[in-house]
């Protein structure tokens, strides 16, 4: 991550607008019918003496699992953590507590409101989408704005709510200065998954994998199992990294995904 840059003093308005007009100029014919695409990413793998994953966990709203977080400060695990204003808004304590961890933690960019990326007015999971390139826009710097406000410390990677994007929307990401996080497992099905389930799934987790799972839901049992996943991992071998060596790509959108009952303490998935 790199030092929070003041404002240079020019407007929103200009911003977007000096913004827009580079996309337009450098949008690939058709970019703007196609459907959407969802960023993969991984790590460079370790080989099957020192397999390597590493762990990213959305911060989306609500409250912070203190069984994830205890668990990862306990054995020194790293981590990468996606939040976004709205949760560093009801969390301070514990932003400031994982900002304390340097060594450990890296502070990115989930955006302001957990609005999908996305420049047209469309739904995924239930979420309405940011709508416009310009509510693309603010979303991202909303959010790396309450990062660098809280932290000192401006995010380098946005991940969306839903990590779906246009390839528009994602040129509007990378304009602004960010990198796109995608994943290649998902560990908690949006935080509505069963321990045991979830456990499973993140103990399966292979050389190379970046792991998403959800740190906002300490009433749901999935966080227990997101505990349990990460130590059994570590029993494993595998050694925990940043996303410092991550390796992207862009695929079309693996829609739709399994839909999962929610259960009875909230809305799921929401990614």
């Amino acid at each position: 991550m790199v030092a929070a840059r003041p404002d240079r003093g020019r407007g929103a308005a200009a911003r977007i607008a000096a913004l827009l007009l580079c996309l337009l100029a450098a949008a690939p014919a058709g970019a703007a019918d196609g459907g959407l695409v969802e960023p993969r990413l991984t790590v460079v793998k370790g080989g099957p003496a020192a397999p390597r994953v590493a762990l990213t966990f959305d911060a989306c709203d609500g409250a912070a699992d203190q069984r994830i977080i205890g668990t990862l400060v306990e054995h020194r695990i790293p981590a990468t953590f996606f939040v976004t204003a709205r949760w560093i808004a009801r969390n301070r304590a514990t932003l400031a507590a994982l900002a304390s961890h340097p060594d450990l933690f890296a502070i990115e960019n989930h955006g302001a409101r957990h609005l999908p990326a996305i420049d047209r007015e469309v739904q995924v999971y239930g979420l309405a989408a940011a709508g416009s390139p310009a509510a693309v826009l603010a979303e991202v710097e909303g959010g790396a704005r309450a990062i660098a406000a809280a932290t000192g410390r401006s995010p380098t990677w946005f991940r969306g709510a839903a990590a779906l994007y246009t390839t528009d929307s994602l040129a509007i990401v990378r304009a602004a200065g960010m990198k796109v996080a995608g994943y290649s497992l998902g560990a908690d099905g949006g935080g509505v998954l069963g321990a045991d389930e979830t456990a499973r799934r993140l103990a399966a987790a292979r050389d190379g994998d970046v792991v998403l799972a959800h740190v906002n839901h300490p009433a749901r049992s999935a966080g227990a199992g997101v505990a349990a996943g990460i130590l059994a991992l570590r029993d494993q071998g595998f050694r925990f990294v940043g996303l410092e060596d991550a390796i992207g790509s862009v695929a079309p959108a693996r829609l739709p995904r399994p839909r999962v009952r929610p259960p009875p303490d909230g809305p799921g998935p929401a990614m």
